[in-house]
């Protein structure tokens, strides 16, 4: 494996922890540090409930591309996999299932946990733009959601989506 490129390395990596059988009933959302290393987020249902909203509203309001739950992407921190992201046709048609993606959807969602730090937030928010997202939502467990493109944080996405996120479920 002496001459493989660090993105080729990364992406051999992946298919070994996708086909791993011990990894694939995790309660854990599985990505790759930029050393190959696995890095593992648990799951609530705030997060659940909020990575189904955003599935349905791009799907409702996007329906020229497709919507993807946790797709693997290669970018220059490792494998990332985003909560939401939305593929153009022209995407998929370049794309195809390749697993990971060598570059990124053009809207990636991260739902933000109480495990995420903001400096891990940020350079997410930089690896899919960097990875070619044309935009980052991060979406804060009170719903409130922000908006990143390569100019920086914007006030609505240029999608030109209504977004009204469900709030905190009551506790009974």
């Amino acid at each position: 494996m002496g001459n493989l490129t660090a993105r080729e390395a990364l992406s051999l990596r992946w298919a070994e922890v996708a086909n791993d059988p011990l990894l694939r009933d995790l309660p854990y959302k599985v990505e790759l540090n930029r050393h190959g290393k696995i890095e593992m987020s648990p799951a609530n249902n705030r997060h659940a409930r909020l990575q189904g909203y955003f599935t349905v509203a791009l799907a409702q309001q996007l329906p020229d591309g497709a919507v993807l739950t946790e797709c693997p992407v290669l970018t220059e921190i490792g494998v990332r996999v985003p909560d939401v992201a939305w593929a153009s046709a022209a995407f998929l048609e370049r794309h195809g299932d390749t697993t990971p993606f060598p570059a990124a959807p053009e809207i990636c969602v991260e739902i933000v946990s109480p495990s995420n730090s903001d400096e891990e937030m940020r350079e997410k928010i930089a690896a899919y733009l960097n990875a070619g997202a044309e935009e980052v939502w991060l979406v804060h467990e009170s719903g409130r959601t922000q908006f990143f493109d390569r100019t920086g944080e914007t006030s609505v996405t240029r999608f030109g989506l209504r977004l009204d996120p469900p709030p905190p479920a009551a506790k009974r």
